[in-house]
């Protein structure tokens, strides 16, 4: 690769260092529709992150020996959930 050259031709087509500087006027504020009750209530809030769970787990810690560990990270992805519900099925 080329040092004098950008990594990626893609363009946003778009001049951002003049939408940076620009300065919002007075007569702009015109444009923007009346805020209302009725879009007030209309409003969410969306506070964002994951919504919380029904069964929510609780952190432990647990030492088991290397042997078991290995041979249930050897069942692949989601071992740690699969060990969870069999543990969950033991009385």
């Amino acid at each position: 690769m080329n040092a004098n050259r950008p990594a990626s031709r893609r363009s946003l087509k778009s001049d951002l260092a003049r939408i940076d500087t620009h300065t919002v006027k007075p007569e702009e504020y015109d444009e923007l529709p009346e805020l209302t009750e009725e879009m007030l209530r209309r409003a969410k809030v969306n506070k964002g992150g994951r919504p919380l769970s029904t069964n929510p787990r609780k952190l432990i810690s647990l030492r088991l020996p290397t042997d078991v560990i290995e041979r249930w990270k050897a069942t692949g992805p989601g071992w740690q959930t699969r060990m969870a519900e069999r543990l969950s099925k033991v009385r």
